[in-house]
């Protein structure tokens, strides 16, 4: 499978390890997956490296919402980045835009200067941005060496043809490898081997859990009243396992 990455996106050392289990081929740590990701905390970048043997990129977000940074928040990206590589990451997953929808090229090269010696994926801040092709362009002259797409769609099916498009332009090009995201199941990684000439999948492969408390105090949410406070979202190793098989027997044929 080397032809192919199987990118596993988590927030927790248990999911991290079902990641693992089932075959993935590198992890994408974050906090709070269901907010699409915020920067995780070091402890929990420690305990996943203590648990697993996987090559780790940390996404890093420092809110939920749109990547114009302050200068305050731009800062906490900055240092963040540098914790990070001192704490060995393979790499970081990151992006900033300016207020017309074009990549903070300066903001960028800051932030690659932080990250030398690491491998560096632009996150779906490219999904949002004005013009994906000069994003791309730029991208490969900042020397980033993956973007995560939806093709900015909702869900990468949706965003296949801006995808085929994209991978085309990385064959052609060499530019950054293009990895195919949002709505990624061991089916539409099926359908896209067929379509596409795209080798890398980021997926979460997550299951709903129940939480162990018997004790239930409802009507006091910590956060979105649309979210359960009982329910637990993990990787599960069987959907990725079953993604692994479908991107095996593709490097079969």
């Amino acid at each position: 499978m080397e032809r192919y990455m199987l990118e596993c996106c988590l927030d927790s050392v248990e999911s991290a390890i079902e990641a693992e289990k089932g075959g993935a081929g590198r992890l994408e740590l974050c906090a709070s997956l269901i907010t699409g990701g915020i920067s995780p905390g070091l402890a929990l970048y420690e305990q996943v490296r203590e648990c697993c043997t996987l090559p780790v990129r940390v996404l890093l977000r420092p809110r939920f919402g749109d990547f114009l940074y302050t200068e305050y928040e731009f800062a906490i990206l900055k240092r963040e980045v540098s914790l990070f590589r001192e704490k060995g990451a393979e790499g970081v997953v990151i992006g900033c835009l300016k207020e017309d929808g074009t990549l903070d090229m300066e903001q960028m090269r800051e932030l690659m200067k932080t990250a030398e010696g690491m491998k560096v994926t632009l996150h779906r801040a490219f999904d949002v941005c004005a013009d994906p092709v000069r994003a791309y362009e730029q991208a490969g002259e900042l020397g980033i060496d993956t973007i995560l797409t939806s093709g900015q769609e909702s869900s990468c099916l949706a965003g296949l043809p801006l995808l085929k498009r994209l991978s085309e332009l990385q064959q052609k090009t060499g530019g950054p490898q293009i990895m195919a995201g949002a709505g990624v199941t061991p089916e539409v990684i099926g359908r896209f081997l067929e379509e596409t000439d795209i080798t890398c999948y980021h997926l979460s492969a997550k299951k709903t859990i129940d939480s162990g408390m018997r004790y239930r105090k409802e009507g006091v949410p910590m956060g979105l009243p649309s979210l359960s406070e009982y329910s637990i979202l993990r990787t599960d190793s069987r959907v990725v396992a079953k993604a692994r098989k479908v991107l095996a027997e593709h490097e079969e044929i």
